[in-house]
């Protein structure tokens, strides 16, 4: 009888957790610098992310709504480290877009996902050291670093260039960017490549450009941090450097035009990692915009990050709505993720049935006499 009674009450308590579960719908959170980081990508990317659950909580995913949270984490691993265990308290299915190589190389090292039942969606940077191994819980919506200069190097190639410069920060984003551009131009017919190593600090960034300005390329590629990317320019237009010049997807063009002024920003080519989030002729365009005018009838106009945390959300949610198990988990949502093929967004494309990488696409958008970038 007392057996009985034990697996009676074990039984009730594992119903009564998987209601409570049910119960509170399906729970999204995203980890961000909301604060410090001198750029509004993590808000961007939350509004992103509120558009789309707000769009699709009009129907639901199986029955349920979906909820988000979000917590600062300061821009630093140590803050990462610190509302990691907080924010699983709150049983999410899902983080949505860390950001911050610092955050995402600690959560990696630190192994935080091998006993978090949660899926991380998304990261940015896309630093191959992010990604090679990664984790089986971390997938990606964004092209890579490797990819976004292999399409610059490339890109530079079709324009008649025939020498690269590569202004890259001495941390290991700018020193991985320049091997992997290196890279890149080895395997480019008729590219030749060198590059300038430089420390953050306006003097090193003068010296450094100036250094590029002797070598005379073509054209000149930066990569590092946002605001080395956008001080780095700034650098090279006072340093008298008229060539193109090209960046990786995370600098904002107004931080570019904020610092190197219209007449310096003008012409600079960055990879994008998205379709034109302003664009108005992919039927993901009339999705987006119209999830974002409900939500934000403020904003006028929107940027990839808006973008980005609409898809990376959106994404969750399609493998949410195709998985076949009843009870919603991190593992039925990774092996969904893994085994659903390629699903087409409308004119962006994921697919993560060769691996945790779901696109390969890059653009490159080029900063106009007004500031505003053009596709």
């Amino acid at each position: 009888m007392t057996h009985f009674l034990g697996r009676t009450l074990v039984a009730l308590s594992i119903f009564s957790s998987s209601t409570l579960v049910f119960s509170q719908g399906i729970v999204l959170g995203q980890i961000g610098p909301f604060t410090v980081l001198p750029a509004p990508d993590a808000v961007q990317v939350n509004e992103g992310i509120k558009a789309y659950v707000a769009q699709a909580n009009k129907t639901g995913i199986k029955g349920q709504k979906i909820t988000l949270f979000e917590v600062d984490d300061r821009y630093s691993a140590e803050g990462f480290l610190e509302q990691f265990p907080k924010a699983m308290e709150k049983k999410p299915i899902a983080l949505i877009s860390p950001i911050g190589s610092a955050a995402i190389k600690r959560m990696l090292d630190d192994k935080l996902l091998d006993s978090a039942s949660v899926v991380v969606m998304n990261a940015v940077p896309g630093a191959e050291s992010l990604r090679t191994p990664g984790h089986a819980k971390l997938f990606h919506i964004r092209a890579g670093d490797k990819q976004q200069i292999e399409r610059i190097v490339a890109h530079s190639r079709t324009l008649g260039m025939s020498r690269l410069s590569v202004l890259h920060q001495d941390l290991p984003i700018g020193i991985s960017g320049m091997a992997m551009a290196q890279e890149a131009a080895s395997a480019t017919a008729g590219m030749e490549l060198q590059g300038v190593k430089s420390a953050t600090e306006p003097a090193a960034l003068a010296a450094a450009a100036q250094q590029v300005g002797k070598i005379g390329a073509q054209g000149v590629l930066v990569v590092g941090a946002p605001r080395f990317m956008a001080e780095g320019i700034a650098a090279l237009r006072k340093a008298g450097v008229s060539q193109s010049i090209f960046a990786l997807s995370y600098v904002p063009a107004g931080l570019i035009v904020k610092l190197a002024g219209e007449q310096g920003a003008r012409g600079v080519g960055i990879a994008q990692t998205f379709p034109n989030p302003n664009g108005k002729t992919l039927p993901l365009h009339r999705e987006f915009h119209a999830a974002m005018k409900e939500a934000f009838p403020q904003l006028q106009e929107y940027t990839s990050f808006h973008l980005e945390g609409y898809l990376s959300a959106r994404t969750v949610g399609e493998a949410l709505k195709r998985s076949k198990d009843t009870n919603l988990t991190a593992a039925s949502l990774a092996s969904t993720l893994s085994s659903m093929g390629e699903v087409d967004f409308g004119g962006f494309r994921v697919d993560f049935s060769k691996g945790n990488v779901g696109s390969r696409f890059v653009d490159i958008a080029v900063i106009g006499s007004d500031g505003r970038l053009r596709y």
